[in-house]
């Protein structure tokens, strides 16, 4: 009989030998614990295993990543911040305030085919204004602003001071003062008849033509426009959108705000108005903000313009070039009431 135990014996050694092997790399592993697989239970009770596909990063990011990384190790040797590893805040703030060596800002996401992906993201650090979400700030216009002092006492000149140092530094003599002197053939005798009443729910146009009232300022005889404001009590402080647009001609204007009792409490000129090009369908004009105090005794507003302003010119550059717009005593004015959010 021959003897047959011998192959049963091979087979059965090579076949706990496999067994032994794939234990051992089977021992303790599992998706869930390799790299790049998570676990998670389906709505069946049911423990499911999926593999993480990551969206590979730009090869062009790879240098600047590894750039940051080693500035962080650099830094990370000094105890404390100096003039030499102090951190930028204008560079962290176009980072995103993503430290050199700090991971990217990252989120998860499902495909249609059930699988978690990872998306690098940039955050954004633009402002609400940047963004287009609020308006910005009305900034009000340079201008020369001559007001009724606070203060009622006189200043005593010092003797011995020189009347041209005083004139080359802007100070006048007590009584003597832009406003006073301004204030000597103006307003008290003007008409009410033709007078703008303010508008505050639209803009409105006023016209400066041959038939406006004439003045003698003392900057220069003017057409001028009398505009009735709000009282204090019904209308609070605000802002004054003025323009005045160049048709044959730019009207400069001046403002003067005047009291109940048609006396100066302010003036405003020497305006650095913005120039706004011409479209298809309108004028080019000068814009400035100015603004309007109503809550502090301001009742009137009358614009004028002065003599040196209409030796001038405005000089503007458009698609046809550079080119001189004369200023002029007639124009055409925009007022817009504009408050802030």
């Amino acid at each position: 009989m021959p003897n047959n135990r011998f192959p049963y014996a091979a087979i059965l050694t090579v076949t706990m030998a496999l067994a032994a092997l794939v234990g051992c790399q089977a021992d303790g592993s599992s998706p869930s614990s390799r790299e790049g697989y998570f676990t998670w239970v389906d709505d069946k009770g049911r423990v499911q295993h999926s593999r993480i596909i990551r969206e590979s990063e730009p090869e062009s990011e790879q240098p600047s990543r590894d750039k940051a990384r080693s500035e962080q190790s650099a830094s990370a040797d000094d105890s404390e911040f100096n003039l030499e590893n102090y951190p930028d805040g204008n560079e962290l703030e176009r980072r995103g305030y993503v430290r050199p060596g700090e991971p990217q800002p990252y989120f998860t996401w499902q495909d249609a085919e059930g699988n978690i992906r990872t998306s690098y993201y940039q955050p954004d650090t633009r402002s609400e204004v940047e963004k287009g979400r609020i308006r910005p700030p009305v900034k009000l216009t340079p201008a020369s602003i001559y007001h009724r002092s606070a203060s009622s006492a006189p200043v005593t000149k010092r003797e011995g001071g020189d009347p041209d140092a005083f004139a080359i530094l802007g100070i006048d003599d007590a009584g003597d003062g832009f406003l006073k002197r301004w204030a000597g053939n103006c307003c008290e005798d003007f008409g009410r008849g033709d007078v703008e009443v303010w508008r505050s729910d639209r803009e409105f146009g006023v016209t400066l033509d041959d038939s406006s009232p004439v003045h003698d300022f003392m900057t220069g005889r003017s057409p001028y426009r009398l505009i009735r404001l709000p009282a204090g009590s019904e209308k609070r402080d605000f802002i004054l959108r003025l323009r005045s647009f160049a048709k044959d001609g730019l009207f400069v204007p001046s403002i003067a705000f005047l009291d109940t009792n048609m006396k100066p409490v302010r003036i405003v000129t020497d305006l650095v108005a913005e120039y706004v090009p011409e479209t298809w369908h309108r004028h080019g004009y000068l814009e400035a903000f100015i603004p309007v105090f109503p809550g502090h005794g301001e009742r009137w507003m009358v614009i004028f313009t002065r003599d040196e302003d209409l030796q001038g010119q405005t000089v503007v550059e458009d698609k046809r070039g550079p080119r001189a717009i004369h200023h002029s005593l007639r124009g055409e004015l925009g007022l817009a009431e504009i408050r802030e959010r």
